[in-house]
């Protein structure tokens, strides 16, 4: 039976009629609420790495268009293109598309691949969500659903915090992806600020974006619900989302969430803006009661498991849950319905949704003034207090983020039209980084996005989520109470992830991601239908175009999902084998047919590479190494920036005696990783072994080529620390990066082969070390003595302690001195 949103529909609006098929109709909204459900415990993070994560992805694929099949068959009759909303059908599809285009100059075919795969859930599931939500009756089961399945995640996250570990693994263990050794991975997440809570997410701040979302769905659920057990059930889960939400020792979610609640309260009546402080200020002193208690229980759990403060732990949390939640329901049964009453006439004056909003800016100007600059954060846990107190613009964490931006638009400046392809951050950052930082992900959604699929992609990306937004609130300002709040979650989910991406990377959780299109599925479902008659097609037109386009989509997707299904296992199959047999046959049957369905899968052409390499070494057969060579440059075509299989190719250049072949690799691929200190080390050690051997040759030009090369490299990195004293001070430089005593001694001696003695007294100056035990520190004071001395000079101090220490090195000194080049 049609069941439309907003009462009678609009002649322009599709109505849906589900009467024939409802029980395929449930089967769909039964399945999309299993499917979100088995999603959040698959840790899906695209972020680079790819054995470990493809599986959730390629079965995400295959289920959602299993789910978008079943769709396609119920709403078939339904399917028009009549106004603005049923041209968003068509519309998401060119976010998928943008990927497609930016294959052109992708830095990582495999990657690239995956995120179309990916963006191609999205745009499925937003297709299917915009025509689900539209019926009165799904739309409320599914935002149940939602929230019921948030809600689970706060209980899996807390039950890790209390020590209950291998409780919660055997919870999901039988179908997450997640779970090792009977334990969630990295549900409590550890770094220098000591354990913080991640759950599902493995990551901190995403999960402190998803709490955030669901405690304010929580209290508009609430406030919006005239049953008791609705708001009883909010009302109880307050604490723990917010207790939740301080576990994660967030920065960034403390501070962009004044942001979210600010924009969320301007589109609410006043007084349920009051009533959104009234419970926010409950639950904020109810967690506050309990923090200090709970927060050291939970740090003791880590360490050692004992059921009597476990349930301690859980005693404080459920005493504070329910009296937060017998005081919110008070306040909906006696104070709300008052306070409607009273301010009904003010709110229905132009701009009064204004006035608490902005105040609300104030109020929350003179808390953060309390917890950051005076002895109220004294309150809080340790942990939380200096976290809080850390937060300024000279952090390192902001510095850092400032940094991953301006390095992100360093890229985005070599590929600005169609971009670098989906994971084009994680495989190119390390060639455009301002210092020796680590990091796969940009800190900000919205600058990875701009640099996997350039300008184009951009523009097409914020004009569909920028116009459903629009759009939706435009219907959303014309409605009343009721029909306008059908649909709220959606944008309260949207915009809180959304908004926090700003900051951090969110979106690369495909689940975040899928929460995001599901909610801008709904808003569009609670969108105006304006009717655009310039573009309008007959029904059967319509029909059989996105018939056509779909279903061939569907095809190849459903096909690429299970050959890489079928791929990804003979991966997993190949490296089991190989950690238990050394058998070269039986380890490579499983990885060439992984590399007949994806010919350049790095993880396998590594692995085999590997096989070939051993081959090479024990029979010295050059079968083997033609193969592995062979094999390792298709991949580069494919993998121009992947380090493992350059650093295997180099590898085996050296087995086989090519020397100058792994230098001019060494050389050619330098500029791709200018902080790795171990590249520029051998770079400069390549370059004086060729240089020293052209040499004795007399091959003049070739000792010229290398030993240019070799200063070339010293130089880069001279210039390279020095860049790193400039760096701000509170800004972390992240991995070593500094002039090595081997570096410095083969460009001392390059420079001495170069008949410039006096340029290598300097540069083997800056190596002397105190300890000449060392065979590299005594040689690199022997040269310096004796460049020195070709020049007339001497360091009599050092050379008076270097002799006496071993008398024969004044003869060895002598003989350099005197050598001629």
């Amino acid at each position: 039976m049609s069941n439309p949103v907003y009462g009678k529909p609009k002649k322009t609006s599709s109505k849906l009629s589900t009467s024939s098929a409802s029980p395929l109709l449930w089967t769909l909204t039964i399945g999309l609420i299993l499917f979100l459900l088995w999603s959040s415990f698959q840790v899906a993070l695209f972020n680079g790495q790819t054995l470990q994560y493809e599986s959730p992805i390629y079965w995400a694929l295959a289920i959602t268009i299993l789910l978008f099949i079943i769709w396609a068959v119920v709403y078939y009759k339904s399917i028009k293109l009549e106004t603005q909303r049923d041209w968003l059908k068509i519309a998401v599809i060119l976010l998928p598309l943008t990927y497609v285009l930016s294959l052109i100059s992708a830095a990582s075919q495999y990657l690239a691949v995956n995120m179309i795969l990916i963006q191609c859930i999205y745009a499925m599931l937003f297709v299917m969500t915009m025509y689900l939500f539209q019926n009165k009756q799904i739309n409320h089961i599914i935002q149940s659903s939602l929230i019921g399945i948030a809600y689970i995640i706060v209980g899996f996250g807390l039950l890790n915090w209390l020590g209950a570990f291998s409780f919660a693994g055997k919870l999901v263990g039988w179908f997450s992806a997640g779970v090792v050794n009977g334990v969630y991975n990295q549900a409590i997440w550890n770094d220098s600020n000591g354990p913080r809570l991640a759950s599902v997410f493995q990551y901190p701040n995403t999960y402190a974006a998803f709490l955030m979302a669901f405690l304010f769905i929580g209290i508009f659920s609430m406030i919006r619900s005239k049953k008791a057990y609705v708001q009883l059930l909010h009302g109880f889960m307050l604490v723990p989302v917010i207790l939740s939400l301080l576990l994660t020792l967030s920065r960034t979610g403390l501070v962009m969430m004044p942001i979210v609640f600010v924009i969320l309260l301007l589109l609410l009546r006043p007084a349920k803006q009051i009533l959104w402080f009234i419970h926010l200020a409950i639950a904020g002193i109810g967690t506050i009661a309990i923090l200090n208690p709970v927060n050291t229980a939970g740090l003791e759990l880590q360490q050692t498991f004992t059921s009597a403060l476990a349930a301690k732990g859980w005693g404080y949390l459920i005493a504070a849950s329910i009296v937060v939640a017998a005081l919110c329901w008070a306040v909906q049964r006696w104070i709300a319905p008052r306070l409607e009453g009273k301010l009904h006439s003010w709110a229905e004056r132009k701009g009064s949704s204004l006035w608490i909003p902005l105040g609300s800016i104030v109020l929350t100007a003179i808390l953060a003034g309390l917890l950051l600059g005076t002895s109220v954060r004294n309150i809080l846990p340790d942990s939380i207090s200096t976290r809080l107190e850390n937060i300024n613009f000279q952090q390192h964490s902001v510095l850092e983020r400032i940094t991953f931006y301006k390095d992100a638009s360093k890229l985005f400046a070599d590929y600005p039209i169609i971009g670098a392809g989906g994971g084009a951050w994680g495989s190119l950052y390390v060639k455009y980084q301002n210092n020796p930082y680590v990091s796969a992900q940009a800190h900000n959604f919205f600058m990875q996005y701009l640099v996997e699929v350039g300008l184009i992609g951009f523009l097409v990306f914020m004009s569909f989520i920028l116009y459903i937004f629009y759009q939706f609130v435009r219907s959303y300002n014309r409605r009343n109470e009721e029909e306008r709040e059908s649909h709220f979650v959606y944008f309260i989910l949207t915009m809180s992830i959304l908004v926090l991406s700003v900051l951090d990377f969110n979106m690369s959780y495909v689940l975040i991601g899928m929460l995001v299109f599901l909610g801008l599925g709904g808003m569009a479902a609670a969108m105006e239908p304006r009717s655009l008659a310039r573009f309008k097609l007959s029904d059967s037109s319509a029909r059989g175009s996105y018939t056509v386009i779909a279903g061939i989509s569907v095809i190849v997707l459903l096909i690429v999902s299970v050959r890489f299904l079928q791929a990804n296992h003979y991966a997993y199959e190949a490296k089991e084998v190989a950690q238990t047999s050394q058998d070269f046959g039986e380890i490579k049957a499983p990885l060439d047919k992984d590399l007949s369905i994806r010919g350049t899968h790095s993880d396998s052409v590594l692995l085999l590479s590997s096989l070939y390499q051993q081959g090479f070494q024990q029979t010295q057969d050059d079968q083997f190494y033609t193969a592995a060579v062979g094999l390792l440059q298709k991949g580069l075509q494919s993998e121009p920036y992947n380090k493992s299989m350059v650093t295997r190719l180099i590898e085996l250049y050296e087995l086989k005696g090519e020397n100058e072949q792994a230098f001019a690799l060494q050389k050619e691929y330098a500029a791709n990783y200018v902080w790795d200190m171990a590249w520029y080390e051998k770079l400069i050690n390549r370059s004086f072994d060729l240089g020293y051997q052209a040499l004795g040759q007399g091959d003049a030009a070739s000792k010229e080529a290398y030993f240019t090369a070799g200063l070339n490299a010293y130089q880069h990195v001279v210039d390279g620390v020095e860049h790193l004293k400039t760096l701000p001070e509170g800004q972390q430089q992240g991995e070593p990066f500094e002039l090595t005593p081997t570096m410095i001694l083969n460009a001392g001696k390059i420079k001495y082969m170069t008949n410039d003695a006096a340029g290598a007294a300097a540069i083997l100056k800056s190596g002397i070390a105190e300890d000449l035990s060392d065979a590299t520190n005594r040689e690199i004071v022997r040269w310096y003595l004796g460049a020195l001395s070709k020049t007339g000079q001497q360091d009599q101090a050092l050379y008076d302690k270097f002799v006496a220490d071993s008398p024969d090195e004044a003869e060895q000194i002598k003989r350099i001195a005197e050598m001629n080049f």
